[in-house]
């Protein structure tokens, strides 16, 4: 599993809990942080290097947990490791419009998810008679990664961004980053009759579904180990803050 930072661990913490006897190896790309900035082949030139280095230590299947890295790279990945199962994150465009009574939907992601093909694609198959706004969450993950997510600044910022669209009668939003689960208690503070939507449980069942298919399920012992191309220590210290706790941790680059 990989992301540029802490948004991932929102993955991880889910598939720990659905699949507490499969081993976690969780890459976390702090030295490129963040990604949604970031030119699209950079991105993917990034989650080639990531693949090939968890494959090294034998994984039998990657979750991309960055909507960004899903966008740029996901499909290419699948195309050049055949034989491995890629789990990527889409933006969960489906239940919102499903469970919208305004039919209005706000999808709060990075540039690099709203550039390319594959929200076009989620939002034309599933976003039919529903309006569907985009929201770029400028700052919101770099908040997270410092670990502010209920920083005052925080709640300002994530007032700024959605206040226009509730104000014009979106009622549900969709977390385009990983980083954004863990602004959901904000989200819900803030705009208490807004329904939030976060994908991380939904792609860990599918990696749990596709390992399970594959009957590849581990019998254990269960654990998350944590890699960071960057400051491990401090990676360390923001994800037991995050109540994300590693076993073992290694720094490479």
């Amino acid at each position: 599993m990989f992301d540029s930072g802490v948004g991932g661990l929102a993955v991880a913490r889910a598939l720990r809990q659905a699949a507490p006897d499969e081993h976690v190896l969780y890459f976390a790309d702090t030295a490129w942080f963040p990604y949604g900035p970031r030119p699209a082949a950079e991105v993917r030139k990034r989650a080639f290097a990531i693949a090939h280095r968890l494959l090294e230590e034998e994984a039998k299947l990657i979750v991309v947990a960055c909507n960004t890295a899903s966008a740029a790279a996901l499909a290419e990945l699948r195309q050049a490791f055949p034989a491995v199962p890629f789990v990527g994150m889409v933006p969960g465009v489906k239940p919102a419009a499903a469970r919208s009574r305004s039919r209005h939907v706000v999808v709060l992601a990075t540039e690099g998810t709203f550039d390319g093909g594959l929200f076009e694609r989620v939002v034309e198959e599933f976003g039919r008679g529903a309006l569907v706004s985009r929201v770029v969450g400028r700052g919101l993950a770099e908040a997270v990664e410092r670990g502010e997510y209920e920083a005052p600044s925080t709640r300002a910022r994530v007032r700024e961004l959605l206040a226009p669209e509730v104000t014009r009668g979106a009622d549900t939003v969709v977390l385009g980053c990983t980083h954004y689960a863990f602004l959901a208690p904000v989200i819900r503070d803030e705009f208490p009759s807004i329904e939030v939507v976060d994908t991380s449980e939904a792609v860990a069942r599918r990696a749990l579904d596709l390992l399970q298919a594959a009957d590849a399920c581990s019998p254990g012992p269960g654990g998350l180990s944590i890699i960071a191309s960057l400051d491990p220590e401090g990676f360390r210290a923001r994800a037991s803050r995050l109540g994300v706790i590693p076993q073992r941790e290694e720094a490479t680059r």
